[in-house]
């Protein structure tokens, strides 16, 4: 096994932000309790902030703001959005389901369907059955029966609708079901958005999913507390185990069929009586048979968010090449390599530093004693700034069976992140691997990219606190983007090979990583990004606006070059939903939404 990096003699780099082993726990413990106390705080102000008066009267000046910027970095600029207000505003303008549920249109609209889809909607309990039967009387589509406890071999229905305890649906529920069944022959399993009812009937905690995705399902059940599944799937999976329910259920069938065969409908087909409680053993449980039976060498763990799945790794970790192109900037390469170097516990790599022109003759010398040092490489290149020219001429001469695009400005704090993402990006089906960035401050920097914020991309939780868990927990789960930035990113060389790396003809500096990561998309891949490999990055530090007239003009080419490539996924990321914003990273609501509230929507793999 190759033995990891050394240092220069001449450097000595202590241990750092807190990371000493001598340590008290104790005092890390109080430490920890009192940022969580500070961090609830803060929410608190927050959403009551946003809830008042001042904060929507003075909407209109953040968006201006935000417009600003978009000018100044050449990015595409939306027309100004409806005036924001709180979820409550956003149920009564978007989600009243209107004509749709009239009987005269429903008559018209199913003549022409080729058969009705038939329901029998099971429930958890006779508890549970009596609140579902109330939501049930009202729905607009009749062809239903309803029953409570396990059930296997249905018979007079089509379609099982698994229902949690607690679980009710709006009067138009079965009618939009239906009407996507009917749309596509072809679907199996369906699921849809969700949010809380309370008594009196106020509705909040909206949780607006992603299209099919495979990783956050395996980190939190897509199909809760609502799942819509073929009634022959359901008994090719056995049907329901009484001591596991729903998680279990859902498993067992997404193992039986292809992704093309799960439908997201995005809009709020179900209500729950109280926000979902944290996975339990029983969820665990459910996870650890499905490695089983799928013959994946991993395990499971429950966590306040989600559920957690552990990969392992093979006997012999394979070798990994850490890519890091700069010029100059020596204060931030040293804190770079050597955190690389004194806090990564993965065993097995090398680092091939690229400098392209560095001047500097301090960089120039901390270089050469790197370059002296087993498993760093300094390779000088010269050419005129071009960042996926950089990285392609030293991915070519590395030796690793994965490599890792880093900034000079990363910062390792999580001694475990390169093993869970090579562990990641070693799982069958999948292309690139992103980390959890965050700012010096402990906010998030990239969670994800999210398609069409600004008018292109953006990254998911910006300036999100790193243990809020975030819209529907996804702040805190393993799951599927579109993409992932290159400033920390994990994949397989061969991957990198056959899709061509970074374009760098066309994209030599802005969204090479998002085209990077589309492409493997396109090519059948998925992208996956991880909360359990933390680094910071000192985005500020190594970077600035792109406000210089060239700049302006490169960048406009880029973004130009990327909407001719890549309109139809810019214009709807199956990774996000259409329920919510395109003008800030924060996953707040849209207004509007981008889709009609009486169509149904388009799907597709991320």
């Amino acid at each position: 096994m190759f033995s990891k990096p050394t240092l220069p003699a001449a450097q000595p780099f202590p241990r750092r932000r807190g990371l000493d082993i001598a340590s008290s726990n104790a005092q890390l413990q109080r430490q920890i309790g009192l940022l969580e106390v500070q961090v609830k705080a803060l929410d608190a102000q927050v959403r009551s902030m946003t809830q008042s008066s001042s904060w929507r009267l003075t909407a209109p000046l953040r968006w201006l703001g935000g417009h600003f910027q978009r000018i100044v970095r050449g990015v595409p600029v939306a027309a100004a959005p409806v005036q924001r207000g709180n979820y409550a505003d956003w149920v009564a303008r978007y989600d009243n389901p209107g004509s749709d549920a009239r009987e005269d249109r429903l008559r018209v609209e199913m003549a022409g369907w080729p058969a009705r889809p038939r329901f029998l909607v099971l429930t958890a309990n006779a508890a549970a059955s009596q609140d579902a039967a109330r939501s049930l009387a009202a729905q607009s589509y009749k062809e239903w029966a309803l029953q409570s406890g396990p059930l296997t071999g249905p018979a007079e229905a089509d379609w099982i609708v698994w229902l949690e305890a607690g679980c009710t649906l709006p009067a138009h529920a079965l009618l939009s079901i239906a009407k996507e069944i009917v749309a596509h022959p072809e679907v199996r399993m369906l699921y849809a958005d969700a949010d809380v009812i309370d008594a009196a009937g106020q509705r909040s905690n909206p949780c607006f999913k992603p299209d099919w995705n495979p990783d956050l399902f395996l980190s939190r059940n897509l199909f809760s507390p609502m799942g819509v599944i073929q009634a022959s799937l359901f008994d090719e999976a056995g049907g329901l185990n009484p001591a596991a329910e729903g998680f279990d259920l859902a498993l067992r069938c997404v193992e039986r069929i292809q992704p093309d065969q799960i439908r997201h409908i995005p809009r709020i087909l179900s209500h729950s009586s109280a926000p979902p409680a944290p996975p339990g053993a029983a969820d665990e449980q459910a996870l650890e048979r499905h490695f089983q039976r799928t013959g994946t060498a991993a395990t499971a763990e429950a966590t306040p968010h989600g559920l957690r799945a552990h990969y392992a790794l093979p006997e012999a970790p394979p070798f990994v090449s850490l890519v890091i192109p700069t010029r100059n900037g020596v204060n931030l390469v040293r804190q770079c390599i050597e955190s690389i170097v004194l806090e990564t516990a993965y065993p097995n790599y090398e680092i091939l530093l690229v400098d392209n022109g560095s001047d500097d003759p301090e960089a120039l010398a901390y270089f050469a004693a790197l370059d002296a040092q087993p498993g760093i490489t300094v390779i000088r290149d010269d050419r005129p700034f071009n960042y996926s020219a950089l990285n392609n001429a030293a991915v070519a001469r590395a030796r690793g069976e994965l490599v890792g695009l880093l900034n000079n400005d990363i910062e390792v704090i999580s001694p475990d992140w390169l093993h869970e993402m090579v562990s990641l990006a070693l799982q069958p089906g999948v292309g690139a691997v992103g980390a959890k960035l965050l700012y010096p401050d402990m906010t998030i920097q990239h969670g994800g990219v999210v398609l069409g914020i600004g008018g292109m991309a953006g990254h998911a939780h910006k300036h999100l606190p790193s243990t809020v868990a975030g819209h529907g927990g996804r702040a805190q789960l393993i799951q599927n983007f579109s993409a992932v930035t290159a400033a920390c990113l994990v994949v397989r060389k061969s991957l990198y090979e056959q899709v061509g790396g970074l374009d760098e003809a066309q994209l030599g500096v802005a969204y090479n990583d998002v085209d990077f990561c589309l492409r493997l998309r396109q090519a059948g891949y998925r992208n996956v990004w991880t909360p359990y490999a933390e680094l910071l990055h000192h985005e500020s530090a190594s970077r600035g606006l792109e406000v210089a007239a060239e700049s302006r003009d490169r960048l406009a080419r880029e973004s130009a070059f990327m909407q001719s490539r890549w309109a139809g996924l810019i214009a709807h990321d199956p990774a996000y939903n259409p329920n919510l914003t395109l003008d800030t990273e924060d996953f707040d609501l849209a207004w509007p939404p981008r889709e009609p509230r009486n169509g149904i929507a388009t799907t597709t793999h991320p």
